[in-house]
């Protein structure tokens, strides 16, 4: 493509899907001359895309779609990247008649066939690399310089917004999740926070936070600083960027987290690193229960256990050392 272009990209959720579609506006900015890059997501979402410099305009859904799409009509673009092929997103593209336009992948059937039967038929390949290949025959490819993440100087954490304990040095820890079944239950989000034994912000929103003053009672403030529902995404992210290391569950903080080049250790109970969301172009540790014939049991989640075991979480192993919390010994 040598003529300047004019491109909207689609993705109207959630935190996590949305920072793994950075790659894409960054390659398509960096790498065609003079294009004018707009990305449309949820007015919810706003906070992770305002400050991205590689995107020059946003679009934002709030209650009506045709009113957003009389908006887009305007703009009369000359292409369309789908990052999220839903419903909604064909409406647009139907709806903006004449613009070429380019989907991903979303192997839905491959999914189907894993979560029903358990036979793995998933490409070993990283969501961010079928992202990729939707913008491939416009010429753009993957930088390999993994996800982006900007954090405006507004929201950046100040030392003294957190106790004396956690000043110096600190593990997050991101403890929320969109379903239960993507959870630790709470007696095992302690026992894993006594096995670090480092201080702890936890992280999460306001549903979380009952379970982080849970933790809280029993570990004590010296280790555990409760930030559930305290800061907004980006204070969040920033929290995650001062961290030595960061353990989550598979969600939109652990991506945010990989953005950020933090070393992750991922906790997945009924979804698994091979549906292709694992953290991206960051060091990180798996820690899963294998072998269990149940697993996965969704793509996404279910607000309890379908066979009222939760073995994937209950019976998750924490064998694991945490290396860069180990004590350097003096020989001196």
């Amino acid at each position: 493509m040598t003529s300047p272009a004019k491109i909207l990209v689609l993705r109207f959720s959630s935190i996590g899907d949305i920072v793994l579609t950075t790659p894409v506006v960054r390659c398509l900015k960096q790498q065609l001359p003079n294009a004018e890059v707009h990305f449309c997501t949820k007015r919810a979402f706003q906070a992770i895309v305002e400050h991205n410099p590689y995107i020059d305009k946003c679009h934002y859904l709030d209650d009506s779609l045709w009113t957003l799409l009389r908006q887009l009509r305007a703009e009369r673009y000359d292409y369309i990247i789908d990052l999220h092929h839903n419903l909604r997103t064909s409406l647009i593209k139907t709806g903006l008649v004449g613009v070429r336009s380019y989907s991903f992948d979303k192997l839905n059937l491959r999914k189907w066939f894993y979560v029903r039967w358990k036979v793995n038929v998933m490409p070993n390949q990283h969501i961010v690399d079928r992202y990729m290949a939707a913008v491939r025959p416009l010429g753009v490819e993957n930088d390999e310089q993994g996800l982006d993440y900007f954090i405006p100087y507004k929201d950046q954490i100040e030392t003294d917004w957190l106790p004396a304990t956690h000043r110096q040095d600190y593990v997050a820890f991101a403890i929320g999740g969109q379903h239960a079944t993507k959870k630790l239950p709470v007696p095992r989000l302690i026992e894993l926070c006594r096995k670090i034994n480092h201080p702890i912000v936890l992280l999460g929103g306001k549903e979380d936070r009952a379970a982080g003053e849970a933790i809280v009672e029993v570990l004590g403030e010296h280790l555990i600083y409760n930030a559930c529902g305290q800061y907004n995404l980006n204070q969040s992210a920033s929290l995650l960027q001062r961290a030595r290391i960061v353990f989550s569950h598979d969600t939109g903080l652990m991506h945010i987290a990989s953005a950020l080049k933090k070393k992750v250790y991922s906790i997945w109970g009924n979804t698994t690193p091979q549906l292709g969301m694992y953290p991206y172009k960051t060091a990180y540790v798996v820690l899963e229960k294998t072998g269990l014939d149940c697993r996965p049991c969704s793509k996404i989640g279910f607000e309890e256990c379908p066979l009222k075991h939760f073995k994937c979480m209950n019976e998750l192993p924490f064998d694991f050392e945490v290396k860069e919390l180990r004590k350097k010994k003096n020989f001196e």
